[in-house]
């Protein structure tokens, strides 16, 4: 196990997960994982913030395992600094219903995170209250971190050129 976790109490974690079905496993890290379906994850979510005491979330990003199915994999990772412990959730998702619950109503800061990983991969988290691309224009038309992203054919130049335009050329907002 890694310092963070030395010590670390899976039977504590799974005790607060209860019923809920979960798979977990070490991540190569020596991260501890629990790998749970889309449809506990808002109550995975609310047992890991206020009954297991992870009051920090560090990160959410997914991963492309494209040709394979489920295609996408969404992960968290959490960080309890009362109990000095970190865990990650995993769950997959396929590639035409890539949508998880939010997780911003319990750790703001997820907000960007969840952005960023709507923006890259498509992947939508409901509930979001700001869900835009983060990094890349509005109406451009890919998702970078996807594997089938077109790397010949679109012009990135143009596309910014013309956003980076209409920008300029909006008024600035008065509040």
């Amino acid at each position: 196990m890694t310092d963070s976790n030395i010590g670390f109490d899976l039977g504590r974690i799974l005790g607060i997960l209860g019923d809920v079905p979960v798979q977990a496993a070490l991540a190569p890290d020596a991260t501890p994982t629990f790998v749970v379906g889309r449809e506990h994850l808002s109550k995975v979510f609310e047992l890991l913030r206020y009954e297991a005491g992870f009051e920090t979330a560090t990160f959410v990003t997914g991963v492309d395992h494209h040709p394979a199915t489920p295609r996408f994999e969404v992960c968290w990772q959490f960080l309890s600094l009362a109990f000095n412990e970190r865990v990650r959730l995993s769950t997959r998702i396929e590639a035409d219903d890539a949508v998880v619950p939010t997780s911003t109503h319990l750790w703001p800061g997820n907000a960007f995170s969840e952005r960023e990983c709507y923006d890259m991969f498509g992947i939508r988290f409901e509930g979001h209250e700001d869900l835009r691309r983060l990094l890349m224009p509005e109406e451009y038309g890919h998702h970078p971190l996807r594997k089938d992203f077109p790397h010949h054919g679109i012009e990135p130049d143009r596309l910014y050129r013309e956003w980076d335009a209409r920008r300029r050329a909006e008024p600035a907002d008065a509040n």
